[in-house]
């Protein structure tokens, strides 16, 4: 988002800020999609070479290299720190071959982090999804919109961090 946009602090200019968005640059993004009949080989691969066992539903599971954030049945967008760029796709592809279709995001799409005290209520402004901890606890995930733009939602800890992928 270099050039998008611009550093710095807006609004409130003393004390704790309300809101804190960055973008999480460098990532490896990738999503990965079961192949017919290898549901249960996947699930076994995935937890024996990532150490994660691959969430059923709209969760997000997060691996000491790889998280993976379910989004449909059968399909996870795979995010990794350590394995930058197309390396992540690199891994997967490699590691999961017969299993899944990798396909190798990390040009396609970022990821902003959005955080703070007041980081739901500013969500709650364009996200049509109840963010309340009741309805939307650690680990979950979602797909929806924001202001008509497509994007991928979870929740990374229990300070009220969420990171949004967006193409």
């Amino acid at each position: 988002l270099v050039g998008v946009a611009s550093p710095g602090r807006f609004g409130k200019i003393s004390g704790e800020s309300g809101v804190v968005i960055q973008e999480r640059v460098g990532l490896g993004l990738a999503t990965v999609a079961v192949r017919k009949g290898q549901a249960a080989a996947l699930k076994e691969a995935v937890a024996s070479v990532y150490g994660v066992e691959l969430p059923g539903s709209s969760r997000v599971v997060q691996g000491p290299n790889v998280s993976f954030v379910g989004y449909g049945r059968g399909q996870w967008l795979a995010v990794s720190e350590s394995l930058a760029n197309e390396a992540l796709a690199r891994d997967l592809a490699q590691r999961l071959k017969g299993l899944a279709s990798v396909s190798d995001q990390s040009g396609g799409r970022t990821v902003i982090r959005v955080s703070g005290p007041r980081a739901r209520e500013v969500l709650a402004k364009g996200l049509p999804i109840d963010l309340d901890p009741r309805a939307f606890p650690l680990g979950s995930a979602a797909t929806s919109t924001i202001s008509l733009m497509g994007v991928q939602l979870w929740q990374t800890d229990d300070t009220r961090s969420y990171d949004i992928a967006i193409f």
